[in-house]
């Protein structure tokens, strides 16, 4: 099958920011070393992206509904260029915060539209899949891009980080403006209209799921570089490697998940996977100081870390038919907390002194949460589903 070049735009767009914002997490030893702060508090600009993301996907969606989706994702790839690249002149870590912050307003608007785009671009039948070689684009920055620009923020300086995340950013606005196709605004959307389907129990279980089942992988992922480092006894130079081998399980799993849940039903799929996430945290625990099953481990979460994206967003737009954009920035912004929840709350054991495997201990619990909910919306779509309802 051929690849259809509209959906690269996305793709790069994804790519942009899949490298902004999971290099920071190879990097936290080099900015906490470079800033005079310790690593638990290098964490925390992960959290400040990712309140950026929580903040701005929502208001940003509210203000461009009305406008057509070309117009508004040239707009956000603008917006994200610029903080990116004004954050490789920040020169301490409370300017660092801020424009953190700054870089992560458009990320969420940005794949909010995307989904939707994408989904109308695959068609009937073709959706999940569609969207789920949109975040190829955050799949391969973790397998290319991510290794790439830690191995040269660490050998060099971590600011080249950022400009080469304002390079992408360039690239992905020449290919929105030549081949992203026209598409009709809706200049009758309201916002006070496109957030009503914040008032269904449905809508509130799937971004209950993203953002506390998510937050699970985000613990581990959030604090890999000490990990495998201290704990698996990799050397330092070789944590490239390892961000390589995380992002090939991304590519895998998130193309892997498209197509299961096209196939099977989002809402299965979504279980079988936070399943299989509990399964492999909790091996993370036990099993880190074995450097190969480590590895083994690293390949395995990375997958299972993508392979939920197109069937949970396919069960938020199922719960927002009628605003199917705004849902998708609000799944946006509960991935985004996941993230912050993930790098604060598996911070809380590091704190204290624990070993660096303690992280992923956290992580099972917050998956166990989201499997919870999973089986309960399963339970309480079925039967919707049956009535022709729904969800209140």
């Amino acid at each position: 099958m051929a690849l259809d070049k509209r959906i690269l735009p996305l793709a790069i767009g994804g790519l942009g920011i899949g490298t902004t914002e999971f290099t920071i997490m190879g990097l936290l030893p080099d900015l906490a070393k470079s800033l005079a702060i310790s690593i638990p508090e290098a964490g925390h600009l992960i959290s400040a992206y990712a309140f950026g993301v929580v903040i701005g996907a929502p208001i940003l969606i509210g203000y461009s509904v009305k406008f057509p989706p070309k117009k508004v994702l040239l707009a956000l790839m603008i917006l994200f260029t610029i903080f990116n690249g004004l954050s490789a002149l920040m020169p301490d870590y409370g300017s660092m915060m801020g424009m953190r912050f700054l870089s992560g307003l458009p990320h969420g608007a940005f794949f909010g539209v995307g989904t939707v785009v994408a989904s109308r671009m695959g068609g009937k039948g073709k959706e999940a899949f569609y969207i789920s070689l949109m975040f190829t684009g955050l799949t391969v920055a973790n397998l290319a891009m991510v290794p790439l620009v830690t191995y040269i923020g660490h050998v060099f300086h971590w600011r080249y980080y950022f400009a080469i995340v304002a390079l992408i950013g360039i690239l992905a606005l020449l290919f929105i403006k030549l081949w992203l196709p026209e598409m009709e605004s809706n200049e009758d959307a309201h916002f006070k209209d496109e957030i009503k389907f914040l008032k269904t129990k449905q809508a509130w279980l799937v971004l209950m799921i993203t953002a506390i089942g998510f937050g699970g992988l985000f613990t581990w992922f959030s604090y890999i570089t000490p990990l495998m480092t201290v704990v698996s006894g990799i050397k330092t130079d070789q944590m490239a490697y390892v961000m390589i081998l995380a992002g090939a399980g991304m590519v895998v799993g998130n193309l892997i998940g498209g197509y299961i849940s096209d196939k099977m039903s989002p809402e299965k799929t979504c279980i079988l996977f936070l399943t299989l996430m509990m399964v492999a945290l909790l091996s993370v625990f036990f099993l880190s100081e074995h450097r190969i099953i480590s590895l083994i481990l690293t390949f395995i979460c990375g997958a299972l870390s993508m392979s939920v994206s197109a069937p949970i967003n396919i069960m938020m737009m199922k719960a927002a038919p009628k605003s199917e954009m705004m849902a998708a920035a609000f799944m946006q912004a509960a991935f985004n907390i996941a993230n912050a929840m993930g790098a604060f709350l598996g911070g809380i054991p590091l704190e204290y002194k624990l070993p660096y495997n303690y992280p992923s201990l956290v992580g099972v619990g917050m998956t166990g949460i989201g499997l919870m909910i999973s089986i309960r919306y399963l339970y309480l779509y079925r039967n919707a589903k049956a009535k022709n309802l729904v969800l209140e």
